[in-house]
């Protein structure tokens, strides 16, 4: 389960920063990232990559949940101003 959490991890840091568009996959997979890293921290032989895996994820979800809100905010933001030129 820790490698498992730490290859979703490295996915939601990726859909983060590099996918446009794809931040809630990421924060989807942050998630399921959290919750193997917890699990698989239970484990004594896995602890480490599973601490890795935990970190990774939570991390890739609080990137993909900011810049998803930033990105919606700047959109609603862009609308609003477009609809007040006319």
């Amino acid at each position: 389960m820790g490698v498992a959490s730490l290859v979703l991890g490295i996915i939601a840091l990726l859909c983060g920063f590099f996918l446009a568009g794809l931040q809630w996959v990421g924060a989807i997979v942050g998630v399921i990232g959290i919750i193997l890293g917890a699990l698989g921290r239970k484990k004594p032989e896995s602890k480490g990559i599973a601490t890795a895996g935990l970190v990774c994820s939570i991390i890739g979800f609080i990137v993909c949940i900011i810049i998803y809100v930033a990105c919606a905010g700047a959109c609603a933001a862009l609308s609003g101003a477009a609809g007040s030129l006319s």
